[in-house]
C-alpha cells in the first residue's frame, strides 16, 4: 500500500470489495449509501469533468463546505488527473477565503451552498484567476446567474459526456500519478500570523495511513463519523488517508447541528476530535447528572468512584482486585453503558485527541466509564499524526509514543523534533519557513517537551508560550487553561503571566450551563455581556476557579480573574479555525484588561466591540470586575 497513491488505493478498493459500503450521508432522515464502486463513478465524471473545464496537472482545486461526499469526490477527482485539493474552512470570512484562493492560484473552486458562493461573490474583485464557482447545494441558487457558476451535477454530466470520447484515459492519469506528487495544500491554523500552506505528497498521507492503522488497526466494516472539517488535517487523516488504506466506512452527518444524534444512530468504532468536543461532552454529563433524580445522581457518584479506581490502576499498571472489578462491571451495567450509549461511544474499539492538548480531569473521566482514549501529537507538517498512546500503555499527562516509522528526539533547547515520512515536503511558496522549518530532514515542531526512559513524550507548551515568572518559576500556561476548562460553567481560559508576579486569567463563561444554572437560581439576564457581569455568576466562577487552583502548583495558581464581555471568536482572529487560541493578538487586543489585572483596581472599564457575522461591528461601553480567588474582590 505504501507504493500507491490515494486515487491508486481508491481503484485498488473497487476491484476487491466494489459492492460494500464506502460512505454513507443522512439526508431528509434517510441514510444514503454510496457503494465502492458508485463512489469512483463520482470521482471519474467529476474528474473527467474538471479537465474538460480546464483543471491541468499541478493545479489547485478549492473546496469549501461541511462535510459531505462532494467533498471526498472532488478531492480525490483533482488528485486522480494530477491536480491538488485545498481546503478552506466552512466558517472562514470572505477576506480568509480570498487570501488562500490567491495564494494556492485557484482557478477552480467547489462550495457547497449559497452561503459559500455569497461569500467568493464578495471579494470577486479581489479573485483575479477564479475561472468556475462549482456548487453542490442548489437550494436558493435559482436565481443565480453569474457566469462563473455552475452546478456540480452539471460537471458530472459534462464528465458522462466527454468520457467515452477518450476511453481509459481516467485510468491512465490516475497511474501517472506519482507518490511525490503533491496531493494537498493544508493551510495551518494562523495562530502566529497568515496561514502557510503546508504542501504533503502522497507518500506523506499513505505512510501516515499505514503507520497509524498498523499501531491501531481497524478493519473492513468498521464505522467513523466525519464531522469534523474537511480542510482540517486530523480529519484528512481519517476521512481520507486511513479511510483509503482500510476501507472503513465514512458516515457523514445530515447537519452539523444533528452531529450528536447521528453519532449515536452510527456508533461508530473509532473517533477523532479535538480538546474542546471532549469537553464539552464532559460538561454535558455533568449537567444532567445535576439534574437527575437523587438516586441516579447517588448512583452515579458511588459507581463513578470505581471507575477512577479502575482507570488509575489502568494509567499506573497495577493489578484491579477482584472485588472492584465486580463493581466496575456492575457500574458499566447499570450507569456508564447508558452514559456511553447517550453519547454515541457505545462501540468503540478506541477514540483520539489532538490538536491541542486535553486536561488530566477529562482524560480520567472517560476512562473511568471504559472509553479507550487516547492522547495523539501531531501537526499539520506531519499529516496529522506522528505519536499515539499504545492500547494498555496509557499515562494520561504525556501523548504516547511514535508510530511505526516516525522517530522523535529533543533538541538542547529542549525543542521536539521528527524524522518520518510522513514529514511534509515544504511551504507553498515559502522557502524561508520551509528552512527554517525543517533541517536535515527533521521537522522543528517549535514544542518544548521530554522523553521518559519508556519512550513516551510530554509537550509541554509552545517554547514561545511558555510562561516564565518574574521569579524565574516556568510553566506551561495550557495545564492550567485545560485544568479552568474542566468546569462546565468556563468555556473558554487564557492564562497570563510572563514576567509578571502571578498568574491571571481571562475566562468565557459556558453560555449554556451557565444560562442554565441561572434559570435555576431564578437570575434574569438577556444576553451573553448581561450574564457574565451578573454579581452572582460572578460568584459562581470564583468559587470554581479557587477549586482549581487547590490542584495547581503554588506558583501557577490564579489570583485573579475577569469574565470576558463576549465569546472569544475566530472571526474575530482571537481563535483559529481549529479553536486555538491566538494567544499573541489575544494578549495584545485586551492589553488594557491584562493591565488592569496587576493594578490595585477593583474594576476597568473597557470599550469594546462585538463583530456579527454579516460583518457588523457593535461598540460597547461596559466595566470588567477584577475578581480574586480568596474571595475577595480587588
Amino acid at each position: 500500500m505504501e507504493n500507491r497513491t490515494l486515487p491508486q488505493l481508491l481503484r485498488d478498493k473497487v476491484s476487491q470489495m466494489g459492492t460494500r459500503v464506502a460512505l454513507r450521508e443522512k439526508d431528509f432522515g434517510i441514510w444514503n449509501e454510496y457503494t465502492w464502486e458508485s463512489f469512483y463513478q463520482l470521482v471519474k465524471k467529476f474528474g473527467v469533468g474538471l479537465h474538460s473545464l480546464g483543471l491541468a496537472r499541478g493545479e489547485a482545486l478549492a473546496i469549501i463546505g461541511d462535510n459531505r461526499p462532494e467533498w471526498v469526490v472532488s478531492e480525490l477527482s483533482a488528485q486522480s488527473i494530477g491536480g491538488i485539493s485545498v481546503g478552506i474552512y466552512q466558517d472562514s470570512l470572505p477576506n480568509e477565503v480570498s487570501y488562500i484562493l490567491n495564494h494556492c492560484h485557484a482557478r477552480f473552486v467547489v462550495v457547497e451552498d449559497q452561503e459559500q458562493v455569497d461569500k467568493i461573490l464578495e471579494v470577486e474583485d479581489e479573485l483575479k484567476q477564479v475561472e468556475k464557482i462549482i456548487y453542490y447545494d442548489p437550494k436558493g441558487m435559482r436565481d443565480y446567474t453569474h457566469p462563473k457558476l455552475m452546478y456540480f451535477e452539471d460537471v458530472l454530466k459534462l464528465g458522462e459526456k466527454e468520457e467515452p470520447k477518450k476511453p481509459g484515459w481516467f485510468e491512465q492519469q490516475i497511474e501517472l500519478g506519482s507518490l511525490d506528487d503533491i496531493a494537498i495544500l493544508s493551510y495551518t491554523s494562523g495562530t502566529t500570523g497568515k496561514p502557510k500552506g503546508a504542501m504533503l505528497s502522497h507518500r506523506n498521507l499513505v505512510s501516515m495511513g499505514n503507520n497509524l492503522m498498523e499501531m491501531d488497526p481497524l478493519k473492513v466494516g468498521d464505522e467513523y463519523l466525519s464531522f469534523l472539517p474537511l480542510a482540517w488535517i486530523g480529519e484528512q487523516m481519517m476521512s481520507v488517508s486511513s479511510f483509503l488504506v482500510i476501507g472503513f466506512t465514512i458516515n457523514f452527518p445530515e447537519e452539523p447541528t444533528t452531529t450528536q444524534q447521528n453519532l449515536r444512530e452510527i456508533g461508530p468504532h473509532v473517533m477523532f476530535s479535538p480538546p474542546r468536543i471532549w469537553e464539552d461532552m464532559v460538561s454535558k454529563v455533568q449537567v444532567r447528572i445535576q439534574d437527575a433524580g437523587w438516586l441516579k445522581r447517588k448512583a452515579y457518584d458511588v459507581f463513578k468512584k470505581i471507575g477512577d479506581k479502575v482507570a488509575d490502576a489502568h494509567f499506573e499498571g497495577k493489578p484491579i482486585p477482584t472485588l472492584t472489578k465486580v463493581l466496575y462491571m456492575l457500574g458499566d451495567y447499570l450507569v456508564f453503558s447508558a452514559l456511553k450509549d447517550h453519547l454515541g461511544l457505545l462501540r468503540l474499539k478506541r477514540a483520539y485527541t489532538g490538536g491541542a492538548a486535553l486536561g488530566p480531569d477529562v482524560f480520567r473521566f472517560f476512562h473511568s466509564m471504559g472509553v479507550n482514549l487516547k492522547q495523539i501529537y501531531g501537526q499539520t507538517e506531519v499529516a496529522g499524526i506522528a505519536i499515539v498512546h499504545r492500547d494498555g500503555d496509557i499515562k494520561f499527562d504525556s501523548v504516547g509514543v511514535p508510530i511505526p516509522g516516525t522517530k522523535i528526539k529533543i533538541s538542547e533547547e529542549g525543542e521536539i523534533l521528527i524524522h518520518s515520512p510522513s514529514v511534509f515536503v515544504g511551504y507553498f511558496e515559502n522557502e524561508k519557513a520551509t528552512a527554517e522549518t525543517i533541517h536535515d530532514s527533521w521537522l522543528h515542531t517549535g514544542d518544548a517537551g521530554y522523553l521518559d526512559d519508556a519512550g513516551h513524550l510530554y509537550v509541554i507548551d509552545r517554547l514561545k508560550d511558555v510562561i516564565r515568572l518574574e521569579s524565574g518559576e516556568m510553566f506551561s500556561p495550557q495545564f492550567i487553561e485545560n485544568k479552568l476548562k474542566f468546569s462546565p460553567y468556563i468555556q473558554e481560559a487564557v492564562a497570563i503571566g510572563k514576567d509578571r508576579e502571578y498568574v491571571t486569567a481571562i475566562l468565557n463563561i459556558d453560555m449554556g450551563n451557565v444560562g442554565r444554572w441561572a434559570e435555576e437560581n431564578q437570575i434574569a439576564y438577556t444576553t451573553y455581556t448581561d450574564l457574565s457581569a451578573k454579581p452572582e455568576v460572578l460568584e459562581l466562577i470564583q468559587r470554581e476557579v479557587t477549586e482549581i487552583n487547590y490542584g495547581l502548583p503554588d506558583k501557577a495558581k490564579i489570583r485573579k480573574f475577569v469574565l470576558l464581555w463576549k465569546e472569544l471568536d475566530a472571526d474575530d482572529e482571537e481563535l483559529t479555525r481549529t479553536k486555538k487560541i491566538r494567544r499573541g493578538f489575544i494578549i495584545e487586543k485586551y492589553k488594557e484588561v491584562i493591565d488592569g489585572m496587576y493594578s490595585v483596581h477593583s474594576e476597568i472599564s473597557v470599550e469594546g466591540k462585538i463583530r456579527y457575522r454579516d460583518g457588523k461591528e457593535q461598540v460597547i461601553n461596559t466595566r470588567l470586575r477584577i475578581m480574586m480567588t480568596d474571595g475577595e474582590v480587588a
